[in-house]
C-alpha cells in the first residue's frame, strides 16, 4: 500500500487471473509446441508460476485454478471447438484464428461450462483482458462477442 495522497493503493495480484493468464499461456505452447498437459503443468508450477524466468517475473499464480483449466480444456476439447466454430462468424473456422486467440476461447469456454461458480461477466472480462495484453486491434471484441454468444448458450445467468 502507498501512503502518498495521490496515488491510489497497490491491490495484490488477482491469483485466478494471473493462473488464466499461466493457463493460455500453456495451452499457447502445446499448441505450437505440442507439449503433452502433465510436462507443461509441471514446467509451470515448477519454473513459472510466481517464480523469476529468464529476468521476468511471474505473477503468484491459484496453482488448483492453473491446472484445472489446463487439464480441463485438454479433456473436454472435442466439446469445446464445436462450441467456439458455432460462435464464430460464418466464414471463419476456427483453424484460421491465431494459436493464442484459439487457446484464450478455449480456456474461457471451458470455464463458462465448468465454473458456473463465477459469474459470466467475470469470465468475459478477464478473456478479454488477457487478449488486451497480447492485441491492439480485432481479438479483444472477438474474444469478447464469441465468449458472450457462448454464455449465452451454456448459461443461464449470462446479464450484462
Amino acid at each position: 500500500m502507498t501512503t502518498e495522497k495521490n496515488q491510489q493503493p497497490v491491490k495484490p495480484a488477482n491469483q485466478r487471473g494471473a493462473a488464466r493468464l499461466a493457463a493460455v499461456q500453456a495451452l499457447y505452447q502445446m499448441d505450437i509446441g505440442g507439449t503433452g498437459v502433465l510436462e507443461i503443468v509441471a514446467e509451470y508450477e515448477a519454473h513459472r508460476l510466481g517464480q523469476e524466468l529468464d529476468g521476468d517475473t511471474y505473477l503468484k499464480a491459484d496453482p488448483s485454478w492453473f491446472r484445472s483449466i489446463v487439464s480441463g480444456v485438454v479433456r473436454d476439447q472435442r466439446q469445446l471447438d464445436p462450441l467456439i466454430g458455432a460462435a464464430l462468424q460464418d466464414d471463419w473456422a476456427l483453424s484460421r484464428l491465431d494459436s493464442t486467440v484459439r487457446a484464450i476461447l478455449r480456456a474461457g469456454t471451458f470455464e463458462l461450462r465448468e465454473r458456473k461458480d463465477v459469474p459470466v461477466a467475470v469470465i468475459v472480462t478477464e478473456y478479454v483482458e488477457i487478449a488486451k495484453a497480447f492485441f491492439e486491434d480485432e481479438e479483444p471484441k472477438l474474444v469478447n462477442a464469441v465468449l458472450d454468444r457462448i454464455a449465452r448458450q451454456v448459461r443461464t445467468d449470462t446479464r450484462k
